[in-house]
């Protein structure tokens, strides 16, 4: 047992900065991830369970790292539940115990791919020879006029002229359009970018000037400076080139030249959940934008999210980071568009707290790499149309000419962000994702893909709100009012657990959402929306879902992927939108759900909920959003989580048409296409119908003959519903059978009560069925009784055994009694009646039975 001393804990604490940063070996030791209150000493923490202080999660408050010798199972998870099931340990150790809020045995997980892209100028040959003009101007003017930027500015750099993206001579009007801001002498100055990557060349001679070594660390060798170590650490170098390479005579300049620029290296070998969190926050008060080009692999098949420690230090990060106004996120969309990927299964790029880049090339086109979703914000510029980024690289003085893929764009756009904090470092983590909403330029208009949004912008899944432009952000954010603090509304957990139709039908859900509702939220307009579902699924990328905001407006939250064969379906996977940026968020949202392929692999939608995220209405009734937990998305049954104002209805029906009053969602649509399954190893399988409008069932989806109602189902829906209404019928019928003889036997049995359920109560009734008001008492004391004796018949458990044996002369004896009460009950001595007739009163008794 490996345990601090008090001493020696404090003087970890003490040297906090760099005791968490200690190299760790994974092979001979175990680390764990610990939540804690701040009741009990860490000390006593760490000797109650047996392990060794590391040092504090980097900035998580509360968070720490302990370690112990390597133990096949968990240390801390063990300890728990032995000391809490048998009671060992003093008070000490239940502090220690009750004092654990969280805790993770790290483990190292595949490192994250990098979002770069073999350039098509790399196997097709060099970029062809510019035209003689562009867009009706001459290109020698342009080039002219470039050279004229560069001269101004003194800029020597011998790749400048290369540096299309920055200025574009001959696709003229296809670039960042930045020179207008570097005339004003805005170039980045007070703004830092860290790059968190595979490494970065701090020795280059073209970051060397830039390079912020505090914000810098190398989280895969434990040591200070983030250098390039294997052969393929070239990426972030590029990336840091891109921001903040320097004026001078070598390669190229940065679009924010005279910004800072650190490295943060955790793509070059394997890491923990921790140390990733960790690295997401590093120097978090002094780097401002952390741009991340990479993320799980672009193969079309992974649906992966960051653990919980990095959701937490991503929120820790946009509340805390930079006094309060928050960490900028940069992720790039990611590349596996040729694979049918999307960047809503990727949890880093359909974070609220990341702001997605996709890209787009030279002549303002989407390159076949870059990923589609309604999670992206903006494009800007990368490799595609026979060229590629030209940025510093590593070594003294290389340069790159194949830079490329989203992994490109991304840091260009932490570059642009970086002039407008330059300019305006007071503005939050949500102004700057506002800024880039308003002021994006559309691109590619007439591709097809683009939709009207409510607040007059235009969307579209490939481009986003369109390019980034420096100059247009840059003059918005002068004069840049920041938002009211951020307010949230949850809906509670609809239940659905319905068939999903095949082909080209939906499934839809809808919620209602109030004005009352968003009131109490204190939710004034929309910024994100994110939908949480489960879906159970054969085949996972067969599915797509669509999500209708009340106006109409259509966000595909996923669409189907035919790499994806996964059976797992999706498991508490939380899509977001961005598409419904300034909208109120009142009336009836709906989603669709549609199995897209028709085959043996089919779906259940079990349930799903809306989050609304956006400005408040009164700031003084705002407050921070906690931290995530593991149990966020439990679903309670009826219980509204918290934030949640009222509880909503759900209906859930089948169509083949999107819910009236909004616009049809076609199959076919050019921005949403319905990926089929590969011919060769689906010939034998029916296709889905190429109409999305169509309400008829068809001939081979009836059933039964054409005079039964089929209610627009499949022939398994249609089973099911008609073996359902057959089972009913059975039951009850043999429910009735099973009274109807159970009643007949006991009153055969107690024919001495036999009673046709006529009982006499009142006077005028009991004169008129005795004649004598006198025997009225007499006759009331034994209609109750054999009231009493008929509940009895009824009530009893007598077998059929009993019912059906008995002595022959005791039946015999009983009808005797019968008769004589009955002549009784009707003013005839009992003992006086005629024995011949003994037969009759005994044949009336039965037949009255």
């Amino acid at each position: 047992m490996r345990c601090l001393s008090a001493l020696g804990l404090l003087a970890l604490v003490s040297s906090a900065s760099t005791s968490y940063l200690r190299t760790r070996n994974h092979e001979t030791h175990d680390y764990y991830a610990i939540h804690l209150d701040s009741s009990v000493p860490l000390a006593q923490v760490a000797a109650s369970l047996g392990l060794e202080y590391e040092g504090p999660l980097g900035e998580l408050p509360g968070h720490h790292i302990f370690s112990s010798t390597r133990h096949e199972g968990d240390v801390v998870q063990e300890m728990r539940k032995r000391r809490r099931r048998r009671g060992v340990g003093g008070q000490a150790d239940t502090d220690a115990l009750d004092s654990i809020l969280f805790s993770q045995k790290q483990k190292t997980k595949a490192r994250m791919q990098k979002r770069a892209f073999v350039q098509e100028y790399g196997r097709q040959g060099p970029p062809p020879s510019p035209p003689s003009s562009t867009d009706g101007v001459a290109v020698d003017a342009t080039i002219a006029k470039q050279q004229e930027i560069a001269r101004a500015l003194d800029i020597q750099d011998p790749i400048f002229s290369e540096q299309w993206h920055l200025f574009n001579p001959v696709q003229y009007g296809h670039d960042v359009n930045v020179s207008g801001v570097w005339m004003q002498g805005v170039t980045g100055n007070g703004s830092t970018v860290a790059i968190v990557d595979d490494g970065l060349d701090m020795y280059s001679e073209d970051l060397k000037n830039n390079y912020f070594a505090e914000g810098s660390y190398d989280f895969n060798d434990k040591v200070p400076e983030p250098k390039p170590v294997l052969s393929d650490d070239r990426h972030g170098t590029r990336c840091a080139g891109e921001v903040a390479a320097v004026r001078n005579n070598v390669c190229g300049v940065g679009v924010a030249y005279d910004s800072k620029v650190a490295g943060i290296r955790i793509l070059s070998a394997a890491i923990t959940d921790a140390d990733e969190a960790i690295a997401m926050n590093y120097a978090f008060q002094k780097n401002q934008i952390y741009s991340c080009s990479w993320g799980p692999p672009d193969d079309g098949q992974a649906m992966d999210a960051p653990g919980i420690l990095i959701k937490r230090a991503m929120l820790n990060g946009v509340q805390n980071g930079r006094d309060g106004k928050g960490s900028i996120f940069v992720f790039a969309s990611g590349n596996g568009a040729l694979r049918g990927d999307n960047c809503n299964f990727d949890g880093y790029t359909n974070s609220i707290y990341s702001i997605t880049i996709g890209a787009i090339d030279r002549q303002g086109l989407g390159p076949s790499y870059s990923e589609r979703c309604c999670a992206q914000m903006v494009v800007t510029y990368s490799s595609g149309s026979g060229d590629a980024i030209h940025t510093t690289d590593v070594g003294s003085n290389v340069c790159s000419s194949t830079h490329g893929g989203t992994s490109a764009a991304a840091p260009l756009a932490a570059g642009i962000y970086a002039l407008v904090l330059s300019v305006r470092p007071d503005l939050s983590w949500r102004d700057l994702q506002y800024l880039t909403h308003q002021t994006a330029v559309p691109v590619n208009i007439e591709d097809g893909s683009w939709q009207p949004t409510w607040v007059g912008k235009n969307y579209s899944h490939k481009f986003g709100y369109g390019k980034l432009d420096s100059y247009a952000i840059v003059e918005a954010a002068k004069t840049f009012k920041s938002v009211k603090p951020q307010a949230w509304y949850y809906s509670p957990w609809l239940h659905v657990n319905h068939h999903i139709p095949e082909g080209n039908q939906g499934l839809v859900s809808g919620i209602e959402i109030t004005e009352e509702d968003l009131k109490q939220a204190n939710l004034e307009r929309l910024e994100h929306v994110t939908v949480t579902m489960n879906v159970a699924h054969a085949r996972r990328g067969d599915l797509s879902v669509d999500l209708i905001s009340p106006n109409g407006v259509k966000s595909f939250l996923s669409e189907t992927r035919f790499n994806d064969d996964s059976t797992l379906g999706y498991k508490d996977w939380t899509f977001m939108s961005v598409t419904h940026w300034g909208e109120s968020g009142v009336g009836n949202w709906t989603v669709i759900v549609k199995d897209t392929v028709v085959n043996d692999l089919n779906g259940t939608l079990i349930n799903w909920k809306l989050n609304l995220w956006g400005e408040c209405i009164d700031p003084d009734k705002a407050a921070l959003l906690p931290m995530p937990t593991e149990y966020d998305d439990d679903d309670n049954g009826d219980v509204p989580p918290v934030g949640t104002t009222a509880m909503v209805e759900t209906t859930t029906i089948e169509v083949t048409s999107a819910p009236a009053g909004t616009a049809t969602v076609p199959t076919d649509h050019i921005d949403r296409p319905v990926n089929s399954k590969p011919t060769a190893t689906l010939s034998d399988e029916p296709t889905a119908s190429a109409s999305p409008t169509s309400t008829a069932t068809s001939s081979d989806e009836n059933l039964l003959p054409s005079f039964f109602p089929t209610f627009g189902v499949s022939k398994r829906t249609q089973i099911w519903i008609y073996g359902s209404l057959v089972i009913v019928i059975i039951f009850c019928a043999g429910l009735g059978t099973y009274f109807y003889l159970a009643r007949r036997k006991r009153l055969q049995k107690n024919s001495l009560d036999a009673y046709e359920f006529e009982v006499l109560d009142d006077q005028e009734d009991l004169e008129d069925a005795t004649g004598d008001t006198g025997a009225r008492g007499a006759a009331a004391g034994k209609r109750r009784r054999r009231a009493g004796e008929l509940y009895d018949a009824f009530a009893s458990g007598d077998s059929d055994e009993d019912v059906f044996s008995g002595d022959e002369g005791a039946d015999e004896k009983a009808y005797r009694d019968a008769a004589d009460e009955e002549a009784e009950e009707y003013g005839e001595p009992s003992g006086e009646k005629d024995p011949s007739n003994e037969a009759e009163a005994r044949e009336r008794l039965l037949g009255r039975r």
